[in-house]
């Protein structure tokens, strides 16, 4: 990779400005600074103001997302972007959640630059499998079990149904729901659907990955290892 585009890519600077960043010996190679913009380098072989590239692989985090944040590059508000490193955001490619939460949803969100990634978690023809804790404002019947599992609920508004789903109540208003697709407000709807709409819902797992297992406050992210979604 040539030492501009490494600059770029990994958001450190714009191309217009390599030359001034190695005119002041910001990017160091073996402890030598490198001269040329056109430098053929590694970039786990570079130091940048002494200190080596972050992610130089591509972008893999957990991200326990806060109520509130949105999912999104461009709308206003708080942004679960605003969590992230500023110069993550500065990326080329850029990094993007995988998948969305809702605004009112909190919990497991993955993000990544790595467009590959992205794209074989949420294809509908992975059926990732991700589970959701919730209460809801109702009790919730026991007929749902069986209804979520058939296969056979059709959502207001669509034709198709509903993947099978597995829900295990656990209280009289709240339970755990797995789906293996990913339609809008998904679980909000098919718990409205049996006349118990959610009042708070998290998401706990996505395929192998378990909130509880990462130790992760509202807020927080940590790395992933891209290569447990492939097992």
């Amino acid at each position: 990779m040539r030492t501009d585009a490494l600059l770029s890519r990994f958001g450190y600077c714009s191309r217009r400005e390599v030359a001034q960043w190695l005119k002041r010996g910001r990017v160091t190679r073996n402890g030598t600074p490198i001269k040329s913009p056109s430098e053929k380098v590694e970039p786990e072989e570079v130091l940048i103001d002494g200190e080596p590239v972050e992610f130089p692989r591509g972008i893999y985090i957990a991200l326990n997302k806060p109520l509130g944040c949105t999912c999104s590059h461009k709308e206003e508000g708080e942004l679960v972007y605003d969590l992230l490193p500023p110069q993550w955001l500065s990326r080329n490619p850029v990094v993007n959640t995988v998948g969305r939460l809702d605004k009112e949803t909190s919990g497991l969100l993955l993000l990544t630059d790595d467009g590959a990634f992205e794209h074989a978690q949420t294809s509908p023809k992975r059926h990732v499998p991700k589970v959701y804790a919730f209460t809801t404002t109702a009790p919730i019947p026991a007929s749902a079990v069986a209804l979520f599992a058939s296969g056979e609920l059709v959502l207001d508004g669509e034709r198709t149904p509903c993947l099978p789903a597995e829900l295990v109540i656990t209280g009289e208003q709240s339970g755990k729901l797995t789906l293996h697709e990913g339609r809008y407000h998904q679980v909000r709807r098919m718990l409205a659907s049996v006349g118990a709409p959610v009042d708070t819902l998290e998401r706990i797992e996505i395929g192998p990955l378990k909130l509880a297992d990462l130790n992760l406050e509202p807020g927080e992210w940590c790395e992933i290892d891209p290569a447990i979604f492939a097992r």
